[in-house]
């Protein structure tokens, strides 16, 4: 798959294709239509599928301090996006002056000029241009005069997280914030991950036998609620099970909010320094300050325990 950032690396020489524009944060499941017919009907056309995104997050821009937890890094949505036969993906850069651009502007120096869409497709809400003033009314009325067709697929999915609200980032959001991480892993169709580097943290997990990895995690990044969870640690790209936590270690008086995995029953791992990813599988507790340390070692082993079987009924990674 290709991946472009901006309209300048986009070869000259590129022909028609269908284009489907969006932050598709998260890549959801109802992201996960759209993009699917989008990847559909570039087959049927017999030209490539492209998926228009943009970085920062627009709020960033237009409002300034507003910019919403990430659930997935660029990298993480293209490897989402590849897998879904997606041809290419243009990272726009969004600043400003681009977010100034009329809607019909977008629409030749995007759309038209650089990827010769033959087709667009998008949700009912789609909005673009200055103050989010074009709709897919719009691009469909602009698709007669620059010969591309604009499909609208609806993306409410629902089901059982949220109460039954429509799938969305925003839901995935406030699921994660929530520590509902079983929640928000029905509407991604996966479970919601957190990635960084891992750095030298206090070290107590290994001074009380359950070393973890402390990870650095971008800007942004959508981290679940404070608390203790089942997962998957992934590095050098191996999925270990994993009793992951939440919070600034109130047991230890810390300030310092942090990510930490402990990948159960393994031995020696050295991990500094490597990016790695967190997967969430189910919660299981909230943060505690316990009365003694032999507490919670006690509690931490039972946690371990607990972990180790969620991930077996799982089906493993």
């Amino acid at each position: 798959m290709q991946r472009w950032r901006g309209l300048e690396d986009i070869p000259e020489d590129w022909g028609r294709s269908v284009v489907t524009i969006g932050s598709y944060d998260g890549v959801h499941r109802g992201h996960q239509l759209i993009i699917g017919r989008a990847v559909a009907r570039a087959r049927e056309l017999g030209v490539p599928a492209v998926v228009v995104t943009f970085d920062p997050h627009p709020s960033e821009v237009v409002r300034p301090g507003s910019h919403p937890p990430l659930l997935a890094t660029h990298q993480r949505r293209a490897e989402l996006m590849a897998g879904l036969g997606v041809d290419a993906v243009l990272i726009l850069p969004f600043t400003a002056e681009f977010s100034r651009l009329t809607p019909a502007d977008f629409v030749v120096k995007v759309l038209v000029d650089k990827l010769h869409a033959r087709a667009v497709v998008e949700g009912p809400n789609f909005r673009f241009g200055h103050k989010a003033a074009g709709n897919v009314a719009f691009l469909r009325e602009l698709g007669t005069t620059y010969d591309y067709e604009v499909e609208v697929i609806d993306l409410y999915e629902r089901g059982e997280a949220g109460g039954g609200e429509p799938f969305s980032s925003t839901l995935v959001r406030r699921l994660v914030a929530e520590g509902d991480v079983t929640g928000a892993m029905e509407v991604l169709g996966r479970p919601h991950r957190v990635e960084g580097v891992v750095v030298r943290g206090a070290q107590r997990g290994r001074e009380l036998g359950f070393p973890t990895a402390n990870l650095e995690t971008p800007p942004h990044t959508a981290i679940p609620a404070d608390g203790v969870y089942a997962g998957w640690l992934t590095a050098r790209g191996e999925a270990m099970p994993a009793a992951i936590s939440v919070g600034t270690n109130p047991q230890f008086d810390g300030t310092e909010r942090t990510v930490e995995a402990y990948a159960i029953d393994r031995v020696g791992l050295d991990l500094y320094g490597l990016h790695v990813e967190v997967d969430f599988l189910a919660y299981l507790r909230g943060q505690e300050k316990f009365d003694s340390i032999e507490a919670l070692l006690e509690r931490m082993a039972a946690d371990v325990k607990r972990a180790r079987e969620l991930v077996e009924e799982h089906g493993g990674r």
